[in-house]
């Protein structure tokens, strides 16, 4: 039997219409974005108000649903979406939003974890620099690189640096708040 390679665009796409069907189960206008500079991937309003926010959307595609992230550095994490360096600039845009989600293969189960662009800008610097000086204390060369990942953990874990947690922003739909 031929294994089957899922294409991560298919992935990504899955992701952004499983946000857009909470949204609308919400009661949120909202709309995708199309194209490859687009710059956010879901507009969104709330009828009866004015205001607007922007989703950004990174989904991620395991097998299992008890699949957990392990590092010797950060410890266990729900899990890590890779970033980049352009994501620690720091954001003050209260209506830019970052949706991190995760489907499981097996049983197409999803988890959405939505997190303010201050806090992930802040852990996304953090957490690089947190890693570069850990591979420097281990005498590891640490070249230039514009790779980040952002987690999020879990509330009963200690960290070595302050991480989002699933309990704060698993399914935290409110962006009104």
């Amino acid at each position: 039997m031929k294994k089957f390679k899922t294409n991560k665009n298919a992935v990504s796409l899955a992701g952004e219409f499983a946000v857009l069907s909470q949204l609308a189960l919400r009661n949120y206008d909202a709309n995708m974005t199309l194209g490859h500079t687009k710059g956010v991937d879901i507009l969104v309003s709330k009828p009866g108000t004015k205001k607007m926010f922007r989703l950004e959307v990174k989904t991620k595609l395991r097998l299992n649903d008890q699949d957990v992230a392990k590092s010797e550095i950060f410890g266990t994490v729900v899990g890590g979406w890779i970033m980049n360096a352009k994501h620690e600039r720091p954001y003050h845009d209260p209506s830019l939003f970052y949706c991190f989600v995760i489907i499981w293969k097996r049983t197409s189960k999803v988890r959405f974890f939505i997190v303010p662009s201050k806090v992930v800008s802040k852990y996304v610097k953090d957490e690089h620099t947190h890693w570069r000086n850990e591979k420097k204390k281990q005498g590891q060369r640490v070249s230039h690189t514009d790779m980040r990942t952002f987690r999020v953990g879990f509330q009963n874990e200690k960290y070595s640096l302050e991480t989002p947690t699933a309990e704060q922003y698993e399914n935290n739909w409110r962006f009104d708040k």
